[in-house]
């Protein structure tokens, strides 16, 4: 959308913005009620430290638990890859077996400073390869001076600490600039324990480590720019209490390169990315013990080119050609003196690629003042191609070697990787995108919005390659976080789907109140699912059993409605500003040949806030209230859910340069289960007898944080 075209006062909510399905929207990170379409800004960005994910959570983004930085964002009902999640316009490939590492683990809240959402109906320029939205998040944005001399620009320290885990974050930024330079470093640190739910009692494994660096430079003259950012993550242990591994180490190096010129008539904007990424899986501690290394190396390599023409001052074409190449080595040591772990490594992916070569074009008109039109379309090439594997013994695949009633899933993981290698592993897959969305003006107070998409992805390495069918080696597959084990399937189709959305937005003329509401129905053929190939249990009970699924095509539909509002109480001087906003969510999802529940479905939730702000002062009651869960995936045994209330309060001070706050979260320290937390692995790790419990939540938490710019 060109950033010429401004959109009405009443788009520009943060309310709005929660129930936005079909345009791309960019907030403001600091606590006030505003949001820019199109380029917003986090001005207060350097306040916040941890994970992006709160952020993201004030525009409707729920989140599948996994460790303390790496939860995988859910947009209308659906997770994983079928989300795209783009990191200053680059697209990195989860690179693990788990999706220990998906795209926002590697950006750190105090780096944003802007970031959008686009559930369900993107415009195709948004970015392929995904059915249930595109998440934006963005760092880079070069401030310059008026000094022709390099002189210091700002800097920025932050601290933070929370309670319930004895959690410590530390954030530094500083930037040099002149009128056509710009050098800016930004740096996160944080360190957190096991967190305590509402009984009071440790959710074991949940400890993690993380450190974020990123140094940006840029240059520009009158028409051009050119940036580039380099990055570095290093996160030396990580636990994740719904899954049967854990993160050991994460390593990573990034790089960015944009160009941008403008145009006569129009603008060209260049990308280049590389990412590389070692990632090891094992056990790091007593609270969740074990021995077996699983290590991935991975590479991104990107490209985008973007040319758009301006026809006249209210439309332009936008076109664009994009290549994206991904490659994973996944490999699993030998355990030495271990019968079941050797005497060969085990060979997961070998040489995995996958390739998608695409081009669009997107045609947008401010037609009249009521009507504002898009329309688009995307044709994308995907490629996957993965060479031999192997088993931990081989002995099998030649018929040579003898093995007891305790080899007999190494026998059969050797026989399951002959029969890979003798099969034709390439797939081609052609996807076409297609977008129109559409805007009334019905009068200054009242706007329509509607589109309608035609969304594919192609399956994921995993979801196509993982072969190995034994017990152990199956259950190292999935980030479902459901205790389960899953088998690829070479064969699967890309997912297409057909969504339809529509949101009405009606204000007050004095804009002392307003309300929201979307609805949204999405139908997906040729879904990547799972079903039931066989049963395993470690134990005697009825309640520890778990399922071995391969992954298969089925249609499925997803539907939901959202509503949204807010009213301003009272606003003086002497008082301050007083306004109360709330949200309701629902989501459903169902397969169409049975009508069986689909899996992590968040139940419908509402959300009330009363804020106020006063002379420097800025406060928030909050209260959030989640359905039962009881509608649930029968395949993957997926657990039921209690409702549940949470109550929290903050504050926040600023004189000038200092901002200090105060925060209680869960202030009644209740105790609930995570409906999307997935099953508690670590527990029955140590106890069997708990068999696989839904994850809890956090209990009351003491929060504080101080942060100064200079």
């Amino acid at each position: 959308m060109n950033t010429h075209l401004t959109p009405p006062r009443f788009l520009v909510t943060k309310v709005a913005a929660l129930i936005c399905a079909i345009l791309s929207v960019s907030a403001v990170a600091d606590d006030s009620i505003e949001v820019i379409e199109v380029q917003g800004h986090a001005q207060n960005s350097h306040q916040l430290l941890g994970s992006a994910d709160s952020l993201l959570s004030d525009l409707g983004v729920d989140f599948s638990a996994a460790g303390g930085v790496s939860s995988l964002p859910v947009l209308n009902g659906m997770m994983g890859d079928r989300v795209k999640v783009l990191v200053d316009g680059a697209d990195v490939t989860a690179a693990c077996a788990n999706q220990m590492n998906p795209p926002l683990s590697y950006v750190s809240a105090n780096q944003v400073t802007s970031y959008s959402v686009v559930a369900g109906v993107s415009p195709v320029s948004s970015g392929g390869d995904n059915i249930a939205g595109v998440i934006r998040v963005n760092t880079i944005a070069p401030e310059f001076s008026d000094s022709e001399q390099l002189t210091w620009r700002s800097g920025y320290t932050t601290a933070q600490y929370k309670s319930v885990s004895d959690s410590q974050a530390y954030g530094l930024g500083m930037g040099i600039a002149s009128n056509n330079v710009s050098v800016s470093y930004q740096g996160s640190f944080e360190e957190a324990n096991s967190y305590n739910d509402g009984h009071g009692e440790r959710v074991l494994d949940t400890l993690y480590r993380v450190q974020n660096h990123a140094l940006t430079g840029a240059i520009r003259d009158d028409k051009q720019q050119v940036i580039v950012k380099f990055s570095h993550q290093k996160i030396p242990y990580q636990g994740f209490p719904n899954q049967y591994m854990d993160m050991t180490d994460n390593t990573s190096f990034g790089m960015v390169a944009q160009y941008q010129r403008d145009l006569e008539e129009g603008a060209l904007h260049v990308q280049v990315n590389a990412h590389d990424v070692k990632h090891k899986m094992g056990f790091f501690s007593t609270e969740k013990p074990g021995m077996m290394p699983m290590n991935t190396d991975a590479q991104d390599y990107s490209y985008q080119l973007h040319w758009r023409l301006d026809l006249s001052a209210e439309s332009s074409l936008l076109f664009g050609h994009e290549y994206y190449s991904y490659r994973i080595d996944d490999w699993w040591p030998a355990v030495e003196g271990s019968m079941m772990m050797g005497p060969n490594e085990y060979v997961n992916i070998n040489d995995g690629k996958r390739n998608r070569l695409g081009a669009f074009a997107e045609y947008e008109s401010q037609v009249n003042q009521a009507w504002w039109l898009s329309a688009g379309m995307r044709i994308e090439q995907v490629t996957t191609n993965t060479g031999d594997v192997q088993a931990y013994n081989k002995g099998a695949m030649g018929g040579v070697g003898h093995m007891n009633s305790m080899m007999d899933m190494s026998k059969t993981d050797a026989q399951a990787a002959m029969e890979f290698n003798q099969r034709d592993r390439k797939r081609d897959d052609t996807l076409v995108d297609i977008s129109l969305l559409a805007r009334y003006q019905i009068s200054r107070n009242d706007e329509l919005q509607f589109g309608f998409a035609r969304k594919n992805r192609a399956p994921n390495l995993y979801e196509r390659y993982s072969w190995g069918v034994g017990t152990m080696a199956s259950t190292m597959i999935g980030w479902f976080g459901d205790g389960n084990g899953y088998i690829g399937n070479p064969d699967l189709k890309a997912e297409t789907a057909h969504t339809l959305s529509a949101s009405y937005t009606k204000q007050a003329k004095d804009d002392s109140w307003q309300i929201t509401a979307n609805a949204w129905y999405t139908q997906v053929n040729d879904y990547i699912d799972a079903e039931v190939t066989q049963s395993f249990n470690r134990t005697d009970s009825a309640h520890t059993k778990r399922h071995i699924l391969t992954f298969t095509n089925l249609d499925a539909t997803l539907y939901g409605l959202k509503l949204a509002g807010l009213i301003e109480l009272y606003n003086s001087k002497q008082a301050g500003k007083w306004q109360l906003k709330g949200a309701y969510t629902s989501n459903y999802g169902e397969r169409d040949d049975s009508h069986e529940d689909l899996y992590q479905i968040m139940p419908w939730h509402t959300e009330l806030s009363l804020e106020h702000a006063y002379k420097g002062w800025e406060s928030t009651l909050s209260w959030q209230w989640v359905d039962s869960k009881d509608k649930v995936d029968e395949r993957r045994l997926e657990n039921q859910t209690d409702s549940y209330n949470l109550l929290g309060i903050s504050s926040k001070k600023t004189w000038q340069n200092l901002t200090f706050k105060l925060a209680v979260t869960n202030l009644l320290d209740a105790y609930y289960q995570q409906p999307l937390g997935g099953v508690n692995i670590a527990n029955y790790k140590h106890d069997m007898r708990t068999g696989f419990e839904q994850l809890a939540g956090q209990g009351r938490s003491y929060n504080a944080s101080i942060s100064y710019r200079f």
